[in-house]
């Protein structure tokens, strides 16, 4: 019985490690929610306010470790506070291109994951609720692009998949001292393999 066992055993692990080895492609559909917030000093807060993205991934391996690159279209929501109350809410859209390198452990169909690399933003609409005295030190003077690094883990249950990353921002959001916030953002998301 333990022959058998340990032969069982030994089958598996050799097709785990097998299955890592080759080479694959996988091609997706991916979207969620993220929570976004901006660096603050002084007398000013950031509060996490809900926003979405959308699009496509791909995940290229061998050897347990895979590069997947992504791109999605994400909306970004704060809301930025003063100490007399005042309040602005800061909405955009971006264009988003993560390159993430990672690797993947797990067999027969589920896998858990480990991803990290850098992100580039393009932004899209600049679109702004202004409101009184902070509306006009913050009017949406975002640069064109910005750059971030995300980390995160993911777990794969056939074509499924569920990511949670964390996504700091490396360079500044805006083009003067005020706006030049950088971004961090929890995003959750739900993926579909579709080959």
């Amino acid at each position: 019985m333990k022959k058998i066992i340990l032969s069982a055993l030994f089958v598996c692990s050799s097709m785990m490690g097998f299955s890592q080895i080759l080479p694959s492609f996988q091609f997706g559909l991916k979207g969620g929610v993220n929570m976004t917030k901006l660096s603050t000093e002084g007398t000013l807060k950031s509060d996490n306010r809900a926003g979405y993205y959308g699009g496509i991934w791909a995940r290229i391996g061998a050897a347990g470790i895979h590069l997947q690159p992504e791109m999605y279209i994400s909306g970004k929501n704060t809301t930025l506070k003063d100490g007399n109350g005042f309040e602005n809410k800061v909405d955009f859209t971006s264009l988003d291109i993560p390159v993430l390198i990672g690797t993947k452990i797990g067999a027969a169909g589920i896998g858990f994951r480990l991803n990290t690399g850098p992100v580039v933003s393009f932004v899209l609409n600049k679109d702004q609720k202004v409101n009184q005295a902070i509306g006009e030190a913050f009017k949406g003077n975002f640069k064109d692009q910005n750059f971030a690094w995300q980390f995160g883990a993911g777990l794969d249950v056939s074509k499924l998949g569920i990511d949670l990353r964390y996504e700091q921002g490396l360079s500044k959001i805006g083009k003067d001292d005020f706006s030049g916030k950088k971004l961090g953002l929890f995003t959750l998301g739900l993926a579909y393999r579709l080959f």
